[in-house]
């Protein structure tokens, strides 16, 4: 069975006023004395108002939704010692007036240099699934196959609809915000492995980028791991939600896998257009049409339904398609993060909002 790995990454919050709270050593060192977590699953981020957690190697879904839930509620219980919350969001829905500081790292000095008002405004949490590839070949063929899904996977995922106290009108804001860094949005397309590596090498030459984790592709090979790491989804409110998108990126990786061993020719898919799906995607999460693709415009459940038949044999294969098909047909009910942001603002505003995302936050 293909193993994987989840990193979620996490705001903490006031929870009277809901600003970001650049407590993030403090919350980090409390919650890596506990017994429940390992030295090397809470980690440090950019700003000092967030936290990233990172599962062990997982085998099968029940294990990352274990995993993930323990680490809610550790790094939840460490944030409560100083008197803040973990809020599983992709962007805060208020900010300060002035920026959160930056964490104490040589490569995070070096970013607020070269980008100081992206840096100031990089208050925003991804998910990331890594997913293991037989070789850094198979990897790329991987990249070539799955990006034409990954619109698909930033739908379903949205949950960023909030900035600055107001509604956005985009899904994921997120998406947005990140895609502003010299290399970043959609992957393109690789010829093979040394295509991969050529092309890095010079965009690290260029002097553009300082190393392989300013490559803000949707998806990218690991520097780390020998896995595939899909890095679209804004981090999900609830951990069911991680384990849903986390047993399709598996299930996207195996086909594509499947698909390159039989010699299936690899889709055909304009730069242009793919870089307007996501947008599109970015824009509306599930609450409008998705791009299926093609590029064609259909109604969301249609193209989560082709999803499902497309990764059909690898769920089967992972005995994980009663759960994530379960968990898709919820998505199409509940609706998105966003979607559940948003009828919190309508009901009570803003600092509703903010209590909906602590409470979810440490939810199954």
């Amino acid at each position: 069975m293909t193993t994987i790995g989840v990193e979620e990454e996490y705001l903490l919050l006031d929870p009277v006023t809901g600003l970001p709270v650049p407590l993030a050593d403090k919350v980090r060192a409390a919650a890596g004395l506990g017994r429940l977590v390992g030295d090397q699953e809470v980690q440090c981020e950019l700003l000092q108002a967030q936290v990233e957690v990172a599962t062990p190697v997982c085998g099968i879904l029940e294990e990352v939704g274990g995993h993930l839930l323990r680490l809610r509620h550790a790094v939840g219980a460490a944030a409560e010692q100083y008197g803040c919350r973990i809020a599983a969001c992709a962007t805060p829905p208020l900010r300060h007036g002035h920026p959160v500081a930056v964490t104490d790292q040589a490569r995070y000095r070096a970013m607020l240099t070269q980008a100081p008002q992206l840096v100031a405004e990089q208050l925003v949490n991804g998910m990331h699934v890594h997913v293991a590839v037989p070789s850094r070949e198979a990897g790329v063929q991987v990249l070539n196959r799955i990006r034409a899904w990954l619109p698909t996977l930033t739908a379903m995922s949205a949950n960023s609809p909030l900035w600055d106290g107001h509604d956005t009108g985009f899904a994921s804001w997120r998406t947005v915000i990140s895609s502003r860094w010299p290399v970043s949005g959609m992957p393109p397309y690789f010829h093979d492995a040394a295509d991969y590596d050529r092309r890095v090498h010079q965009l690290l030459e260029s002097g553009l980028i300082s190393d392989t984790g300013q490559l803000y592709w949707q998806a990218r090979l690991s520097a780390r791991y020998p896995t595939v790491e899909v890095r679209c989804p804004d981090v999900q409110l609830c951990a069911d939600d991680a384990v849903m998108l986390t047993g399709i990126a598996r299930a996207l990786v195996d086909t594509a896998l499947a698909e390159a061993t039989a010699g299936a020719p690899t889709p055909d898919c304009a730069p242009e257009l793919l870089q307007a799906s996501m947008w599109h995607a970015a824009r509306h999460g599930l609450s409008d049409t998705v791009l299926d693709p093609s590029g064609r415009p259909r109604r969301a459940g249609d193209v989560l339904y082709q999803l499902l038949r497309h990764v059909a044999p690898a769920l089967d294969a992972s005995g994980d398609s009663r759960q994530v098909t379960a968990l898709v047909h919820r998505l199409l009910q509940s609706g998105t993060g966003a979607d559940r942001q948003r009828a919190g603002l309508a009901e009570g505003g803003v600092h509703a909002v903010i209590d909906l995302i602590i409470a979810r936050s440490t939810m199954p």
